[in-house]
């Protein structure tokens, strides 16, 4: 997963990028042509996102970028990579050095995920 600021994350005006507020429902979506998704966290506890991401990698095939913004705190970052996000958007003053230590922190999983669906014991060497 990359990890971005808010600086550095643009809001695109481009049929190819889709920002998708939380109450959407992914499977009423055309995503003929759209590269980049932003999937909005409007308060930390609020994970609707979490389901969206999963629908669109799982369900829907997407395979372009699922990019995180809003409230996203360093703590959700490894549940949001393992539901499909590609990217998250830190809020001004989060420690991006201290958002990746939490990424490195779990070198695997015993369980499936939205982007590695077979378990850890299903899986040949």
């Amino acid at each position: 997963m990359k990890i971005i600021t808010e600086q550095e994350h643009q809001a695109v005006e481009s049929p190819a990028v889709l920002t998708l507020a939380n109450d959407v429902d992914p499977r009423t979506l055309d995503l003929n042509g759209v590269t980049r998704i932003d999937l909005q966290f409007p308060a930390f506890t609020d994970g609707r996102a979490y389901s969206q991401a999963f629908l669109l990698r799982r369900r829907l095939r997407f395979a372009g970028e699922l990019r995180a913004t809003g409230d996203v705190l360093i703590d959700q970052l490894v549940q949001m990579q393992r539901t499909g996000f590609d990217v998250a958007v830190l809020k001004d003053g989060v420690d991006a050095s201290a958002a990746q230590r939490q990424l490195d922190r779990y070198a695997g999983f015993y369980q499936g995920s939205a982007v590695e669906t077979q378990p850890h014991f299903a899986k040949a060497d």
